[in-house]
């Protein structure tokens, strides 16, 4: 969390450090006034969105536990900042989750609704057990990050 970026990019970055296992709802307790705070401070007039599916629950490194929906919250709640932003890929190491992230994701970028029942292709059955969009979410570990935690990261 005190590592600030070092010489000409001395007070340009930002960490935060959470813990395994963090839910939607913790997430984006911390994310909501992160960001609105970098954004008063910094005042940019275009952001880089690095949307990293390792965070998902289930995947094969990271050790979160969100959503899609909740991955995409974030997203909606960047684009509603009417910034311009370039939202692009990252980490992911489950591709089926990698590809329902990205896939709802980019719904949400162009305002489209989209169905959570995947369309019948060659490659459905990389989709099994539950065939949708938004599978429930099934956690490895309980979320290390308690309520005070996260008020005290908040500060």
């Amino acid at each position: 969390m005190y590592e600030i970026g070092a010489e000409s990019g001395r007070y340009y970055s930002v960490n935060v450090p959470l813990k395994e296992g963090i839910d939607d709802a913790s997430y984006f307790q911390v994310f909501k006034p992160v960001i609105s705070s970098v954004m008063e401070f910094y005042q940019p007039t275009a952001i880089v969105l690095q949307c990293g599916a390792d965070s998902l629950a289930g995947d094969r490194l990271g050790c979160f536990s969100l959503s899609t929906k909740g991955h995409g919250e974030c997203v909606k709640f960047v684009k509603d900042l009417n910034v311009s932003t370039l939202v692009v890929g990252g980490g992911g190491y489950t591709l089926r989750n990698v590809a329902r992230c990205w896939t709802y994701e980019t719904s949400l970028l162009v305002d489209e609704q989209i169905s959570n029942e995947l369309p019948y292709t060659e490659y459905l059955e990389f989709f099994a057990p539950d065939f949708t969009l938004h599978p429930e979410v099934v956690t490895r570990q309980e979320n290390a990050n308690s309520k005070q935690y996260m008020e005290a990261i908040v500060k």
